[in-house]
């Protein structure tokens, strides 16, 4: 018997038993029994179909496109965010199912293999459907990276909007809650706007901020210090009473060339 290739007989075995196999699978895997017609249907995956086909590959040693395959699930996992849970029991009942054949194959044909030639396939098997494991996780894992990284990247956009209103002047109007990290984030989109956009006037609009604490205070400070290393007036407009308070029994100060009006209108009216 090959070490690389299980002994066709037993696959012909499995093919000529194909409706028994997909019973048997299907009893292994209870939980999966009654999500298989609802993953067809969100995400076009035919488990019973893909069971087949990883068997095929697992016994023809085709590692190349048992590990495509593996990537291709992934994704597709991935993708329609199905459950994790439901695939590590499927793969195991596949497993369990592909064993239980070849152990009654063996059975029926007077113990075809020796010892050693059944720790051989063990360990073949075993270690390819282990390869499809850990390639099917790493392709879903980088799939929902990706995906986070441009949510996340959305979400930056949205928190950070910078609105040209004349060729040289742009309003942020901040909105909601103002923590150090999204502060950085202003810091570092402020910076590069000014560079792209070659800004000389940014209107910065803090009506909609209820609150800020103290490292977001000074978060800021840096904002306007940056805008004003860069050659940018910077105007702040909006500032309530709670923040101001706070600031004064922080004794922060705006830069003296730091202008800050009561409102976005007065600042318009000033600067369009």
């Amino acid at each position: 018997m090959s070490q690389e290739m299980i002994d066709p007989k037993v696959m012909q075995f499995i093919s000529e038993n194909k409706e028994a196999f997909e019973q048997e699978l299907l009893m292994q895997a209870v939980t999966v029994n009654d999500k298989i017609e609802e993953i067809l249907r969100i995400g076009n995956i035919d488990l019973i179909n893909n069971a087949h086909k990883l068997v095929g590959f697992v016994s023809e040693a085709k590692k190349a496109e048992l590990q495509f395959f593996a990537i291709e699930e992934g994704i597709a996992w991935a993708k329609h965010s199905l459950t994790l849970a439901f695939k590590l029991e499927w793969v195991s009942a596949i497993r369990r199912t592909f064993w239980n054949f070849i152990q009654e194959y063996v059975q029926q044909n007077n113990n075809a293999y020796t010892l050693a030639e059944i720790f051989v396939l063990e360990k073949n098997i075993n270690s390819r459907i282990d390869h499809f494991l850990n390639e099917f996780f790493l392709s879903y894992s980088s799939y929902k990276d990706e995906e986070i990284s441009t949510q996340k990247a959305l979400v930056e956009n949205l928190s950070v909007p910078i609105i040209p209103i004349t060729d040289t002047t742009c309003i942020l109007p901040l909105i909601g809650m103002l923590d150090y990290y999204r502060t950085t984030v202003i810091q570092e989109k402020v910076l590069n706007e000014i560079s792209r956009l070659h800004l000389q006037t940014l209107i910065i609009d803090l009506s909609g901020i209820l609150d800020m604490e103290h490292e977001v205070i000074d978060n800021l400070s840096k904002v306007i210090e940056g805008t004003k290393l860069m050659g940018c007036q910077t105007i702040i407009t909006g500032l309530r009473p709670d923040v101001v308070r706070k600031m004064a029994n922080l004794g922060i100060r705006f830069d003296g060339e730091t202008k800050t009006l009561g409102t976005l209108q007065r600042a318009l009216r000033s600067y369009l």
